[in-house]
């Protein structure tokens, strides 16, 4: 073989590999979407920080971040995510094939509040599509649900009805000690940390009526604008005004928006609703284990402690309706009562007796003596 020829053959080696590194960058470079909607400033954030713009194109790996503004990504299964303002997201990893078994989605999310929903033709397999939370992870079998992540990492997830008003799917949240399902619409759970479990799921009555102080709902500008003009109008004269100035007749008030204010009007994705709704749903946990607390005292109990009493040397413990008296010195004794009706119990050691009354004292008296 000539050197001539060895020479081409070289050149021909380099080229072939150059062309595969070209197409491979080509293909791990590939869209995956574009942003669809743009409201405010965001950014992209790849090799470098790109500033967002309308049908900017989406790749994996990619990290969308939001300041004073809001953005939505469309994939290229119909999928979209919307952000609202100082969130941030990961795209782990985004597989698009004509066979929904082999596509997948992966999703980190971070900071803020945002809303999901997968695309309604199954051109992903629901398994398929993931999404990791600081406190938790998030299998996805539902098309429409918001999560909310606070600085602390605390998340809320939140299970959104379809265009009928039924359960868009399953979700299941799983921490490291144990999983939730949701599967009915504005069923929703939080997770504090990832060491522990997530709330027990509830419903959430998403009306005014109800959320009233607890919670701080936006209403539309319209709304805002009219009580403020009015307000202005108030100090008037009223002998200022005069019905004929007004053409009736080129205001169109049936299309006014601001006619009516109801549940059809709240905004899900409001950051204030969402972040006062997470310290709602603590609170209702919280007021949860006070309400278990509080039906486990409701025994009276007198002539010795809740716990271990240093002075009667009994422990006494409530677990559901039992209550549980015990005492160890030399021996050991244990007596379980029924919570719901009255006992006299009297612990006789060395003369010396300790009188202990379940729900006042009754009839049943149990007397118990411990030797030396």
């Amino acid at each position: 073989m000539t050197g001539l020829k060895l020479y081409q053959m070289a050149v021909t080696l380099v080229l072939l590999f150059a062309l595969s590194k070209t197409t491979k960058v080509q293909a791990q470079a590939a869209s995956i979407g574009d942003i669809s909607e743009l409201n405010g400033s965001a950014q992209i954030v790849r090799d470098k920080p790109y500033d967002a713009n309308l049908k900017f194109a989406i790749q994996s790996n990619d990290e969308a971040i939001t300041t004073n503004g809001r953005m939505a990504i469309t994939f290229l299964d119909d999928s979209v995510v919307k952000l609202t303002e100082f969130s941030e997201l990961i795209i782990d990893e985004y597989i698009y094939d004509p066979d929904p078994s082999k596509a997948k989605m992966a999703l980190t999310f971070g900071l803020g509040t945002a809303r999901f929903i997968t695309g309604s033709l199954n051109k992903i397999d629901k398994k398929n599509i993931s999404l990791k939370t600081p406190t938790a992870n998030i299998s996805i079998r539902g098309t429409d649900f918001t999560a909310t992540v606070d600085e602390l990492g605390r998340s809320l997830i939140i299970l959104l009805p379809d265009a009928l008003g039924l359960s868009s799917g399953e979700i299941e949240v799983v921490t490291a000690m144990g999983t939730v399902l949701l599967n009915k619409p504005y069923q929703a759970t939080t997770v504090s940390v990832f060491e522990s479990a997530p709330s027990k799921p509830v419903i959430l009555d998403l009306t005014l009526d109800v959320i009233d102080n607890m919670l701080i709902v936006t209403p539309p500008k319209e709304e805002i604008v009219i009580q403020e003009e009015t307000t202005t109008t108030k100090g008037d004269s009223v002998l200022d005004f005069n019905d004929l100035d007004i053409d009736y007749l080129a205001e169109d008030f049936l299309s006014d928006d601001s006619l009516e204010y109801n549940e059809l009007s709240i905004n899900y994705l409001d950051v204030n609703y969402l972040e006062d709704l997470l310290n709602v749903l603590d609170a209702l946990a919280i007021a949860e284990e006070e309400d278990v607390l509080a039906q486990a005292t409701s025994t009276q109990i007198t002539g010795t402690l809740l716990g271990r009493d240093p002075e009667t040397q009994i422990t006494t413990l409530i677990t559901g309706n039992v209550v549980s008296l015990r005492r160890q010195v030399n021996e050991s004794v244990r007596v379980d009562l029924d919570g719901s009706n009255s006992y006299t119990v009297i612990f006789i050691q060395d003369g010396i007796s300790n009188v202990v009354k379940v729900n006042g004292g009754g009839d049943s008296v149990i007397t118990i003596t411990q030797s030396d």
